[in-house]
């Protein structure tokens, strides 16, 4: 949870927006790097000046030392950042770059990072080797899979292959399980090896674009994530993208761009954005060349980043580009349409909250309800839009008109959706709460020092007064762990789900362009953890997140997925409680809503396909290996397609909505970027569309706590002391 906004620092993304503003300084003018690459002066000074502020000086919330110690942690995080799955660097490369690991300390101190940029060098050259062993493999015969061999997948603790040969073994399975998972789907061999091919060779081709600014960062964050998991050092371009996404509001053509091999291709279009409107650009379109205005030349664009393409398209508002485009299913030589698009300014509407109303059966005498679902995707806030003041996107304002809608809706309960919402702004968070509450503390936060501010809801009134049910899931963080447990604190709702993700720390965007002195320069931005944040009870969700009072099947582990897996996180712990008023206190429900919940979902057939898929899922991970055995695959596959059928069929014949993926292959044996570009972001709709059992079951157990309390006066009374009746809960 930021107070400007959370996200994670990586190297170069293969999906973007084109529509962008601000232009950014480029520090790497080659866009197919060849030989070794080289640092530069920014750089020089960006890793002293992160230095100074992670291990020398008072910014950072938990500064550490920068020391031998700490540079061991350093060379073991850049190692993994390049090589995680251990297929490319053997035992040898590694043992060679960390007989230097002492040195990585003085080094980042003196802003010199030889030693990484020379281990990329070595890494890159292993890659190299691998593509090419890998597209040889192709031409042998080993694709015969009536024995009994067998891929291990899981390698993050596997040891680093102690030799070539090793690595042999590892890609010659890897090659041969590639293989079957096409002739599975149907492919013939010509095309099996016509398509890996490509698929190695664009492995080789990804690594060989990478740029100094690229592995810069990479290196800047294996230093950052070893002061604590949260801390990220963004390049100017990341920490530009980063913006956008919490803002919600860009200039540009309105175009998300991919790269799936050479060429830049549209993936899908903003509605409302000059490219759509035009009706002139369509997804799967191929992009080979750009030009400014209506008059400028065009640059032929084939073979660039996609960070480059992105930079010559977007623009401000206002302003023209134009666009040379071949559509889809043409060869690329074709003679390309040309398009004149007017910048302007795009609102990302699909990322902002929305809501849904799910109607809930009469039931045991009760009459049928009417639950409005908010879902919010993130706690996000455009802060330049709110310093000018005016319009500007906003979660809590888009929340509390969602909310405004419902008041006529004859609505009889809310359901906020925070799964998967890894959190925000930590204002939007508090203003959200604040929705639901009437004035009082919502988070503590406690700085390095140990001196705490409590962040209070100063807002009088209450946007909704009736019953309010949270679900979460592990992938609940930060933000929206600050107002899941709020709102737990102050019994004003119903929590349901799994337990959190457990971030409680606080991290702040500094510009490290701040200092005096730096000219027109551009070093990114360092998002640094600041504070750990406390609930108005005084617990922290540190490590431990926040627990449901109605618990859902774990879909992830917490030993997988977690602040408790981080090996450097910050371990949970407690202060004094706020000075609050509860308005109530559910807990007397909880039991009764959990067998509810258990006697319900026993006859709800979606529910039990979610836990045979569940448990499927959790075989398969334990097992660890997948069968190189066609005639095993084959029947895993039949399987797997007939369950899906039999669902299908189940649907139709009980009433229930249809699965629209159903009639999609269980596996087309395919990478993401080689499937049909169109084809793929209409199957990402559609699978939003799926049935979700999770949300139906949280809007039931909300009415079962409606109900419950209607009827029984002695518990609504004792349960929420406010309350005027079971659908108003709060004054």
């Amino acid at each position: 949870m930021t107070q400007h906004h959370d996200a994670s620092s990586k190297a170069t993304s293969s999906m973007q927006l084109a529509q962008v503003a601000s232009p950014v300084k480029a520090k790497d003018a080659a866009r197919k790097p060849t030989g070794a690459l080289v640092q530069n002066v920014d750089q020089r000074e960006t890793a002293k000046t992160v230095y100074g502020v992670l291990s020398d000086s008072n910014y950072a919330y938990r500064p550490r030392p920068l020391d031998d110690a700490l540079a061991a942690e350093i060379a073991k995080r850049y190692l993994e950042a390049l090589d995680g799955g251990k297929m490319f660097l053997t035992a040898q490369d590694v043992a060679d770059f960390n007989a230097q690991r002492s040195q990585l300390d003085d080094d980042i101190k003196n802003g010199d990072f030889k030693r990484p940029f020379a281990v990329f060098d070595t890494y890159r050259a292993r890659v190299k080797e691998r593509s090419a062993f890998a597209r040889a493999l192709l031409n042998k015969n080993i694709f015969d899979f009536t024995g009994h061999d067998k891929v291990e997948f899981d390698r993050e603790k596997a040891p680093w292959a102690a030799s070539n040969a090793e690595l042999d073994k590892l890609w010659t399975d890897s090659v041969r399980n590639d293989w079957l998972r096409l002739k599975l789907a149907g492919k013939q061999p010509a095309e099996i090896r016509k398509t890996l091919d490509k698929r190695y060779a664009n492995i080789e081709k990804a690594v060989s674009e990478y740029s100094s600014e690229d592995i810069f960062q990479i290196a800047m964050n294996a230093y950052a994530n070893s002061i604590d998991p949260h801390t990220d050092y963004l390049n100017p371009r990341t920490a530009e993208r980063f913006n956008q996404q919490m803002s919600l509001q860009l200039q540009g053509i309105g175009a998300v761009l991919t790269k799936p091999d050479d060429v830049v291709v549209v993936r899908e279009l903003v509605p409302g954005g000059p490219a759509a409107l035009s009706k002139l650009v369509q997804p799967g379109m191929r992009v080979i060349a750009v030009g400014q205005g209506e008059k400028g030349p065009m640059e032929d664009v084939v073979g660039w980043r996609i960070d480059d393409v992105v930079e010559k398209i977007k623009g401000d508002k206002g302003t023209k580009v134009r666009l040379d485009l071949v559509p889809p299913g043409v060869p690329i030589e074709s003679k390309p349409n040309r398009v004149l698009l007017t910048r302007d300014i795009v609102k990302l509407t699909e990322d902002a909250a929305k809501s849904e109303i799910i109607e809930v059966p009469a039931q045991n005498g009760q009459p049928a309800k009417r639950i409005g679902v908010i879902k919010l995707p993130s706690f996000y806030e455009d802060f330049e839009g709110r310093r000018r003041g005016g319009e500007f996107a906003s979660s809590s304002r888009d929340v509390a008109r969602l909310l405004q809608g419902f008041q006529g809706q004859n609505i009889d309960g809310v359901v906020l959706d925070f799964r998967n919402n890894g959190g925000g702004s930590l204002g939007e968070a508090v203003r959200i709460t604040g929705l639901f509450i009437d004035q009082g503390p919502v988070v503590q936060v406690r700085e390095s020092g140990g001196r705490v501010t409590v962040n209070q809801d100063r807002t009088p009134g209450v946007m909704w007064r009736g019953p309010l049910a949270i679900v979460i899931n592990r992938a609940t963080a930060s933000a929206s762990e600050i107002v899941a447990g709020a709102i737990k604190d102050y019994g004003r709702g119903i929590i349901i789900g799994e337990t959190t993700y457990g971030k409680g720390t606080v991290q702040n965007l500094m510009d490290l362009d701040r200092w005096p002195g730096r000219g027109a320069t551009n070093y990114g931005q360092l998002k640094l953890t600041i504070a750990q944040f406390f609930l108005p009870g005084g617990s922290s969700t540190q490590n431990k997140g926040v627990t449901p009072d109605v618990h859902y099947p774990v879909t992830v582990d917490a030993s997988d997925f977690g602040e408790s897996t981080n090996d450097n996180a910050l371990p949970w712990s407690k202060i004094d409680s706020s000075d609050f008023e509860r308005v109530g206190d559910l807990t007397a429900l909880n039991a009764t809503l959990e067998g509810q919940h258990k006697v319900r979902v026993q006859t709800d057939p979606e529910f039990k396909w979610l836990l045979e898929d569940l448990a499927e899922y959790k075989e398969r991970k334990d097992r660890k290996y997948i069968s190189l055995n066609e005639a095993e695959r084959k029947a895993e596959r039949d399987a797997a397609e007939a369950k899906v059928k039999s669902r299908q069929e189940a649907r139709k014949r009980l009433g229930l909505a249809l699965d629209p993926l159903a009639d999609d292959p269980a596996d087309d044996g395919l990478s993401l970027n080689e499937r049909d570009v169109a084809k793929q972001v209409e199957r990402e709709k559609q699978a939003d569309k799926r049935p979700d059992p999770l949300l139906r079951e949280s809007a039931n157990i909300l009415v079962d706590a409606i109900n419950d309390l209607g009827r029984d006066p002695a518990l609504l009374k004792r349960s929420l002391p406010q309350a005027e009746s079971p659908v108003l809960w709060v004054r």
